[in-house]
């Protein structure tokens, strides 16, 4: 839970959107563009399970979107 809570911190440093977050089969998506996230954070949130899709213009996890 602890490593969920800091990626999700720090994407909260590069917007707040209403409906952060969406879930299909087996994966977690964050609603941030990836173009606008740092490479050192972007490097923190692929060690914490969240890599950037480009063509998606978002974050996906499968570590968190799997029960």
């Amino acid at each position: 839970m602890e490593n969920l809570i800091m990626a999700l911190q720090i994407f909260l440093k590069y917007g707040n959107p209403d409906y952060p977050t969406h879930c299909e089969h087996d994966e977690l998506i964050v609603m941030i563009e990836p173009s606008l996230v740092s490479h050192d954070d972007t490097e923190t949130l692929s060690s914490l399970g969240f890599l950037p899709n480009i063509s998606d213009h978002v974050f996906h996890s499968y570590r968190y979107g799997s029960a």
